[in-house]
């Protein structure tokens, strides 16, 4: 049986590379840099990824928001008559 890549039973030899040809890093750029320059990159780095991320509109916020709230307030709603009716049942058994 194969697919796009090849079959499934023999993967590709020229996918695996043998662990010989490749070279021990030993920290690359991030080893030579002191903790500021390390600290530098991490923050440069948060940046980047923040960059990345889909940020909601004015009104998937404000409907999300709604959302959370009103489950918010269902769940104490919840919580409330079960929390009432656990304390009948208690003031019934032991008086």
């Amino acid at each position: 049986m194969t697919d796009a890549v090849g079959s499934i039973d023999m993967p590709d030899a020229q996918d695996e590379a043998p662990e010989s040809s490749k070279k021990a890093r030993k920290g690359g750029k991030r080893g030579k840099k002191g903790p500021f320059g390390r600290l530098a990159l991490f923050y440069r780095q948060i940046v980047a990824e923040l960059r990345k991320v889909v940020w909601p509109t004015r009104n998937q916020l404000t409907s999300y928001t709604s959302v959370v709230i009103v489950f918010v307030v269902i769940m104490i709603g919840i919580v409330t008559v079960i929390d009432y009716g656990f304390n009948q049942a208690v003031k019934y058994v032991f008086g």
